[in-house]
Parts: structure tokens; C-alpha cells; sequence
């Protein structure tokens, strides 16, 4: 099935009774105005708790003494934003039932970073997920991938900061930018002055937030047309509910080997690699605790998945057995809230807790960015090069530092509303630059003969491929004259044939005429972006490396590199592993801080400044240990 184009259009509101109400009463501006105060209260609290006592430790990483059901849920938070909420109802309702399958990636994009990714930086005692790229490559190396994850996090919080202020727009008529500026200052200020620890569990009340406000939605909506069963039942007689569309080719917007292991890619970025993400792991009191608050969001995420392709498959029912006119201009990611409008117009209080519910969305995520982009900046970029830095003067500037990146997302959010609907164009942006970045940890992780000029090599060629393909499908839809339609609707009216604005999203979805040529490579699926860009790094990288010599005359210290062949080898029978002269593998390794940087508190690695490890000979005394035995046991086979 190519979607978007066999799939029949949502019955369009026809008559003129009914109309979406344009304000909230009273109830709905105390369920909102609630949010906010709770939020910067718990923001507050932890802020003044222990006031003049605090340690740099304590504010960017809540001292490790984190449980995992608040990192689970902050995790869940963190990237189930205003965006997920008001695009993937919108993607169901015009679209079918497609996008559930993106739910069989969360298996494997969850297991991975638990059992690799998660143990691998827990066991470094990190605090930035960059300070690995100096262990395993050098200081240059991260610096790049600090630099790619700032660019990325901020061009993201352009766009989950003005959803939610479009979406209290449209239905209050509250003015669009003095909301960005409220939602942005009140996030700013409890992430600055109460750390992680407060954007934790914040990310904790607006998660239970979030769930209350499309429950609501669903059970309101579903009762009104006669029960799930029948939601169900209209869907399939209007071809709503799609089967598994096995077709491999990647350039078809959604097919479900495109969702299920396109989306792993996307997966591993956010869950993975992402500072975001390990900074919360790396919270935890335990590394235990770590993996399982990884595991705990698996069953969370599918509930999240479902819940939102629910909304969708209601409001299509809803539509069908009411037909009404809505005579505000919408967008369409504006569609779940003028439903929710409709729907919930004569029950005071719940467009209120559904707003709170977008807000909630928006604010955990914004609140994980700010915090994550201050501890980047300050273990990456200033620490480093100022060790003199006490502890009373880091705190001082990282509360600095969130701030300032809460007023320059601001100024992001301006740029976001002239981009296309919102779901699409915040899964393209990490594509983009998030697959580049998993490459870049991947390089190193599983690659031993990687070396540093192949990693910013393979940086730069997987971020060149991602910016070629995302700026010139762009450029191709733009000539083509398919030009995103403004989120604030101000002079797009809701279409009678929703299909045909599945050419309006930031990146090409399926034509109706196949493209030739180069131009068949602008219409790469957006969820392929992640596994073409770390693909590219990868490949690119080994190259270079291999090219100028791997790791001849580098340290390599075997605490950063994931054993893949031994681990895989490990399955084998006994008899097959003797066979193969497979020798055993452990993970307790004795490292040898003379030789391997270590890190030191003041975010440096001793003994690495500004140059690289010491060189290890290939033959004498200091290949005796046991990193050199991991080594070999890499290569046994």
C-alpha cells in the first residue's frame, strides 16, 4: 500500500453546526495555570533545599542517587513532547494505522543502549556522554561530537518550544509569542536553579500529566461514538486500519520494514547516544538501576504509542458520525486540538488538563535540553580548559549557561514556525544530525582499529551526507511547489482532501510519480535518515582509519570498545568455541591509569591535556596486562 495515496481521505466536517469554541472558561485556565506553578515549584523546592550547599555534582547529575522509576519515567518524558502528542493522532487520522508499527522498534531500540551502550559509560563514571570520545579518541574528536550534539539539541527546541504555545493559540486566542516567551522563562528558570534532580521529577508530575490528558480524549471520544469497538469498527470500513506493508523499498514515506528497523536507528540516537538520555542513566544510584529504568520505558512507550494512534483512530470516528464545519483555520497539526475543542467544549476543566497535557510535553523536554546542553558545555568546552574552576564557580555558571540556552531556544522557535508540520520536521532534524553522532559512537565502540582522523572524518562526511539529502529533498519539494503549510494557519484552511498534505511535511513522503535520478535520493524515507547517516560515518571512518595506519602507536584502552565478536562467539557451544580457539571473556578489567586516562573532577583526563595518551610499543612489558588480551581476543577468530 503507498500511503497517502490508496488510502481513501478523512470525511471532511461538512455541516455548520458545531464550531470549535475559540477561549477557555475559567476552570481550563486554572488546570493550566496550575501546571505551570507545580512545575516551577518542584523547580523551586529542590532549588532552595540544601541553598549555598550544593556541588557541581549534585546540579548536573542529582549526586547519582537517582531510583529507576523517575529516571524511567523523566526518559519517557524527555521525548514524548508536544510534538508526538499533536502529531501522531494528526498522521493516524490522515494516514491509517500504519505508524502503530513503529512500536516493534522500541524492542530492539531499547535493548541495545541497556546492554551496550548503558554499561559501557556507566562503568567510565562519566558525566557528558562526549567525554568517551576523548577515551576513546582524543580531545578533538570531542569536541566535534559536543559542538554536533549542541547544534542538534537547539535547532530540536525551536520546535517543541512553539507547539505547545500554537496549540494554546489556537484555541484561546492568547498571543502566540507572549506563550512562547511564558512557556520558555518559567522552564528556564526551575532547570537553572534546581538542576537535574528537579527536572527529573518534574519530567515525573508532567508524565502523569501527559497520561491523564489523552485519556481523557479517549475515553470522552470513544463513549461519544458508541465505544472503542466500534471506533474500531468505522476505521476498517473506511480502509483505516492498515496491514503489514512488507515493501522494502526505503524511499515509500512508512512500510513496516522502514518503521521497525528504520526506527531502531532513530532509536538509538535518542536513547542511545544522546546526552539527554545518558545523563539521566548516569543518575542512577546503580549501573542495575540504569538498565532497568531502560528497560521500564519499553512498556511505557508502547502504552504512550498506542494511546496517540487511539486519539486519531476516535477523532476519524468522531468526524464520521458527526460532520461538522470547523471554521478556524487549521493546519495540520492543529487538527487534535481543534477535535479536542469539539469534543470537549461542554465538560469544563478537560481542554484545560489536555492543554496542561501539551504544555507538560513540552516543558519536560525543553527542561531535559537546557539542562543537558549546561553540562556539555561546562564538562566539555569549559572545564577542560579551565581546571582553575572551583565548585562554587562551576554551579554559578551552569545556572548561567541554562538560561542562556533557554533564551537563545526563543529565538529558535521563531525560525521552527516557518518549517513544515511539526512531527515529521522534529524526526528529521535528529535524523539529520542525530544518525551522524550515532556513527561516531558506534565507530568507536565497535570498531577497535577506528583512530581519531577517521572519527572526524566520518563525523564530517556522515553530517555533509545528512544536510545534502534533508536541504535538497527541501529545495526538490519547494520547486515542486509543495510548500509546507504555516503551523498558525493563519492563511491555510482546513483542506477538503487531507491526503494530499502528506506532500507538505518537511521531508518528501510518498509521491505520486516516482523521482529518477538523484532526485529518487531526496525522497529517502525520514526514518532511514538515522541508519543512512550512521551508516556513512561508519564506513567513511573505517576507511580513513585503515588508510592512515588504525591504532599503530595509539593506546587503546579496553574499558571504551564493546567485545561484539567475542560476545556473539560466547553463544557457540563449548566444542564450536574450542574449535575456533575462542578464549573466554570478561568485563572486570584491571586498567592501568598510568597508560589510560582517567577522569578527574575537574572534567579533564589526567594526564591527557592536550595531547594524546602515551604510546604503548607493540612488543614489551606493557602489553602483558590484560587490555592487550582483549585485544587479540577481538581478532582470535
Amino acid at each position: 500500500m503507498s500511503v497517502g495515496v490508496t488510502i481513501s481521505a478523512p470525511l471532511t466536517p461538512t455541516s455548520d453546526t458545531g464550531t470549535v469554541p475559540s477561549a477557555f472558561s475559567p476552570v481550563d485556565y486554572v488546570v493550566f495555570v496550575l501546571l505551570l506553578v507545580l512545575s516551577l515549584a518542584i523547580g523551586l523546592y529542590h532549588a532552595c533545599r540544601g541553598w549555598g550547599q550544593h556541588t557541581i555534582g549534585q546540579l548536573l547529575m542529582a549526586d547519582r542517587k537517582m531510583g529507576c522509576i523517575p529516571v524511567a519515567l523523566s526518559l519517557l518524558a524527555t521525548f514524548q513532547s508536544a510534538v508526538a502528542i499533536l502529531g501522531v493522532p494528526s498522521e493516524i487520522y490522515r494516514f491509517g494505522t500504519q505508524y502503530w508499527f513503529l512500536g516493534c522498534s522500541y524492542f530492539l531500540g531499547l535493548l541495545i543502549p541497556a546492554h551496550i551502550f548503558i554499561p559501557t559509560f556507566y562503568r567510565l563514571h562519566l558525566t557528558s556522554a562526549y567525554e568517551y570520545l576523548e577515551l576513546r579518541f582524543n580531545k578533538t574528536v570531542r569536541v566535534c561530537g559536543t559542538v554536533t550534539f549542541i547544534f542538534q539539541m537547539v535547532i530540536y527546541m525551536g520546535v517543541v518550544l512553539y507547539a505547545p504555545s500554537l496549540a494554546l493559540n489556537a484555541v484561546t486566542g492568547f498571543d502566540l509569542w507572549l506563550s512562547v516567551l511564558t512557556l520558555g522563562i518559567v522552564c528556564s528558570v526551575y532547570t537553572a536553579l534546581g538542576g537535574l534532580k528537579a527536572v527529573i521529577w518534574t519530567d515525573v508530575f508532567q508524565a502523569l500529566v501527559m497520561f491523564l490528558g489523552q485519556l481523557a480524549v479517549i475515553i470522552v471520544g470513544s463513549a461519544k461514538v458508541g465505544g472503542l469497538g466500534h471506533v474500531w469498527d468505522l476505521a476498517s470500513q473506511d480502509g483505516r486500519i492498515s496491514g503489514i506493508e512488507l515493501d522494502p523499498d526505503p524511499f515509500v514515506r512508512h512500510t513496516f520494514w522502514t518503521l521497525a528497523f528504520g526506527g531502531v536507528f532513530m532509536m538509538l540516537s535518542l536513547y542511545g547516544v544522546n546526552q539527554a538520555q545518558v545523563q539521566r542513566y548516569l543518575s542512577s544510584r546503580t549501573e542495575k538501576a540504569a538498565i532497568l529504568s531502560c528497560y521500564a520505558v519499553f512498556p511505557c512507550q508502547q502504552v504512550t504509542l498506542c494511546m496517540g494512534c487511539l486519539i486519531g483512530l476516535v477523532m476519524f470516528a468522531y468526524y464520521k458520525e458527526n460532520p461538522r464545519n470547523i471554521q478556524h483555520q487549521a493546519a495540520p497539526d492543529q487538527l487534535v486540538l481543534y477535535f479536542v475543542m469539539d469534543l470537549l467544549k461542554d465538560l469544563p476543566g478537560l481542554p484545560g488538563l489536555f492543554v496542561a497535557c501539551l504544555f507538560s510535553g513540552s516543558l519536560s523536554t525543553i527542561s531535559s535540553a537546557f539542562n543537558s546542553l549546561a553540562t556539555v558545555t561546562m564538562e566539555d568546552l569549559v572545564r577542560p580548559w579551565f581546571p582553575q574552576f572551583s565548585d562554587v564557580r562551576a554551579i554559578k555558571l551552569s545556572r548561567i549557561l541554562a538560561f542562556g540556552y533557554g533564551l537563545l531556544c526563543l529565538g529558535m522557535a521563531y525560525i521552527s514556525s516557518q518549517m513544515g508540520p511539526v512531527l515529521q520536521a522534529a524526526i528529521s532534524i535528529f535524523g539529520m544530525v542525530g544518525g551522524p553522532l550515532l556513527g561516531l559512537f558506534s565507530l568507536g565502540m565497535f570498531f577497535p582499529c577506528a583512530n581519531p582522523p577517521g572519527a572526524i572524518v566520518g563525523l564530517l562526511a556522515g553530517l555533509a551526507m545528512a544536510f545534502w539529502i534533508g536541504i535538497g529533498s527541501i529545495v526538490t519539494s519547494m520547486r515542486s511547489g509543495m510548500l509546507p503549510s504555516p503551523w498558525n494557519g493563519s492563511s491555510t484552511s482546513l483542506p477538503s482532501n487531507l491526503t494530499t498534505i502528506t506532500m507538505t511535511t518537511l521531508m518528501p513522503s510518498t509521491t505520486l510519480s516516482r523521482p529518477a535520478g538523484l532526485q529518487r535520493l531526496y525522497s529517502l524515507s525520514y526514518l532511514w535518515y538515522s541508519a543512512h547517516n550512521s551508516t556513512t560515518v561508519i564506513v567513511v571512518g573505517l576507511i580513513v582509519s585503515l588508510l592512515t595506519g588504525g591504532m599503530r602507536g595509539r593506546t587503546l584502552n579496553p574499558q571504551t570498545i564493546y567485545p561484539v565478536l567475542p560476545r556473539l562467539l560466547a553463544l557457540l557451544p563449548m566444542s564450536w568455541q574450542k574449535r575456533l580457539h575462542c578464549k573466554s571473556y570478561s568485563q572486570d578489567f584491571s586498567v592501568d591509569t598510568a597508560v589510560f586516562p582517567e577522569k578527574m573532577s575537574n572534567g579533564m583526563l589526567k594526564g591527557s591535556r592536550d595531547k594524546e595518551a602515551t604510546p604503548v610499543a607493540e612488543e614489551g612489558p606493557a602489553h602483558q596486562g590484560s587490555s592487550p588480551t582483549f585485544i587479540l581476543q577481538e581478532t582470535s577468530l
